[in-house]
């Protein structure tokens, strides 16, 4: 198949989900409910709807036909974020996620080369979590993980991952990490949609801030390592961060490396909705750190994510590496 755009970070929810059969008092275990509709189900979560979602979710036709609408290629598919479940007691989630790295590969396998994978880990035990990625990566069917900005509460960046992010550059694996459950939502005023709008953003700046100020990237310099929704805002952020490490002595013994170096060595995806943020994302990670994301197939996602690249006035050789190049480099496969 001819190169085309590749988008990084679109999300499954299986048709259905087995019965809790655990022996932990779970309240949180996900299930299906029908919608209004054929094509609509509800995502019960502790007996609520947590979200109304639609068959492009699960159905491989559907998903086909909205990206021959969006002119992708080829989707990474990778669980709803609320589905990694790191709430739940480590063995519950590592049968749920099964279930669902079940069904990534599934979709993989009838999707006619149309689709890769980012499995989930209960990440909630960091060794658990090691030995999930590690079948994954054996299995051949996955490129590596989606992961949260945090683990109930606790920052990526903190050391009792690093045993994780080991096993993660060991396997070439790639980390794709989406806010989760955002600090900071006491603050918001106003609808719940608002989390993603206002918090996720705010959130994916923490924890990329963690992870230079906890070390991780300039000890594992060769992790594969991009972020939801352009990074939120740690364009911005950056630069007071670079300020504070040339200024403050305790923080520039602490950080040895150029803050402004490692994260150009991180991936980004494009799902900014503004030409003008993404020409200035290039700016500040680089060209070929970029690539196409949409969220698909939620409320939140850009309709035309290759016009989104095309609207910059890049060369062709740049806007390739927008489409496909930097999302191959990211995957581990060749463009």
């Amino acid at each position: 198949m001819a190169p085309g755009a590749v988008d990084i970070h679109t999300h499954i929810v299986p048709a259905s989900f087995p019965a809790y059969a655990g022996r932990h008092a779970n309240v949180r275990w996900p299930q299906m409910a029908a919608g209004s509709d054929c094509r609509h189900c509800n995502v019960m979560i502790a007996g609520k709807v947590f979200r109304t979602v639609s068959d492009e979710c699960w159905s491989i036709e559907r998903r086909l036909e909205a990206m021959v609408a969006s002119r992708v290629a080829r989707q990474i598919l990778s669980p709803m974020p609320e589905l990694l479940s790191y709430w739940l007691e480590p063995e519950d989630a590592l049968a749920l996620g099964r279930h669902i790295n079940d069904t990534i590969a599934d979709m993989i396998a009838e999707g006619g080369g149309r689709f890769a994978g980012l499995g989930t880990v209960p990440l909630q035990d960091p060794d658990l979590a090691t030995r999930e990625l590690e079948r994954l990566m054996h299995s051949g069917k996955f490129c590596g993980v989606e992961i949260g900005t945090n683990v109930n509460g606790v920052a990526i960046g903190d050391a009792r991952f690093e045993s994780f992010f080991q096993a993660a550059e060991e396997l070439g694996a790639a980390i794709f990490v989406h806010a989760l459950h955002p600090a900071g939502m006491d603050r918001l005023v106003g609808p719940a949609g608002l989390a993603a709008l206002v918090a996720f953003p705010c959130e994916t700046a923490f924890a990329i801030a963690s992870l230079i100020t906890g070390g991780i990237l300039t000890r594992r310099p060769k992790l594969k390592i991009a972020f939801s929704h352009g990074g939120g805002v740690f364009g911005l952020v950056l630069p007071r961060l670079m300020y504070g490490w040339k200024t403050i002595p305790e923080l520039g013994e602490h950080i040895r490396q150029s803050p402004a170096e490692q994260v150009r060595k991180l991936f980004y995806d494009t799902l900014v909705y503004d030409t003008a943020t993404l020409a200035f994302l290039i700016e500040r990670f680089g060209v070929t750190q970029l690539c196409v994301g949409t969220d698909h197939p939620f409320l939140i996602q850009e309709p035309d994510p290759v016009g989104a690249i095309e609207a910059l006035g890049l060369s062709a050789s740049e806007c390739d590496l927008l489409l496909f190049g930097n999302a191959s480099r990211f995957l581990g496969e060749r463009s």
